[in-house]
């Protein structure tokens, strides 16, 4: 077991994000998902894991991963969850994680490319928003983009510049009582259904945003890109959107 304190995965699939060395705490447990073990050696990163079926990592990066003291935890190419998946189960036994309790949080940073498989792209977010990662505070990094999971009571930072565009998803069904500030259109206690777009495309006023939500999870996504100029609406904008009552 080790301090429940710096976490890193990196996944495989591509080039990791431009800096992606400087991210990652001098003292972070960093956990490779198979291919992610060559993109974390050539972002300079150390990595003590290695986790999955290792068909798509290079034997030369696991083989020096391995040299230089990393865990090589290898599995079967017939398995029931991604190499992703697997690589957070390891990271959850190693902080010895208890989601019944309260533990001191731990905060997982994700490193992954824009590009590859969409489906594994999804899935790795809603992996990412799950309960068995209530007590951790995620982040993560895919090429350009920055996502931030927002979890109940729990307000996150988003840093940006101003005019740069930010995303408000909800995740896993209805979030409520969502709330932000420093953001072009606010949202105070608001209701986001599945599915909505209400949330998309907002834009930072300045170099800091907070968002909260008070029952649910939101997932924040910053794509690097800024906002054009528009012009100012000609109707009220609601800040408090209410999701219509369950039909019976």
């Amino acid at each position: 077991m080790v301090p429940p304190d710096a976490l890193v995965l990196v996944l495989g699939g591509g080039p990791l994000p431009p800096g992606a060395g400087t991210l990652v705490p001098p003292d972070a447990v960093v956990v490779a998902a198979d291919s992610g073990v060559d993109a974390a050696l050539d972002a300079g990163i150390h990595v003590h894991h290695v986790v999955g079926d290792l068909d798509s990592a290079s034997g030369a990066a696991v083989a020096a991963a391995e040299a230089s003291g990393a865990t090589i935890h290898r599995h079967l190419a017939d398995k029931d969850a991604t190499d992703a998946e697997l690589a957070l189960d390891l990271l959850l036994d190693l902080v010895g994680v208890d989601l019944t309790a309260e533990p001191r949080r731990s905060t997982l940073l994700v490193l992954g490319s824009a590009g590859g498989r969409l489906d594994h792209l999804l899935a790795d977010v809603h992996s990412l928003a799950s309960a068995r990662l209530a007590q951790v505070e995620v982040t993560a990094r895919f090429g350009e983009a920055v996502l931030t999971v927002v979890r109940p009571d729990r307000p996150r930072r988003i840093t940006g510049s101003a005019g740069e565009q930010v995303s408000i998803l909800p995740i896993g069904g209805l979030a409520r009582g969502v709330t932000t500030t420093f953001l072009r259109w606010p949202l105070v206690d608001a209701d986001l259904v599945a599915g909505t777009t209400r949330g998309v495309s907002n834009e930072l006023l300045g170099d800091e945003a907070v968002v909260s939500v008070g029952n649910g999870i939101v997932v924040v996504i910053q794509p690097g890109t800024f906002a054009g100029p528009i012009a100012p609406r000609a109707t009220p904008y609601d800040p408090t959107p209410v999701a219509p009552p369950p039909k019976r």
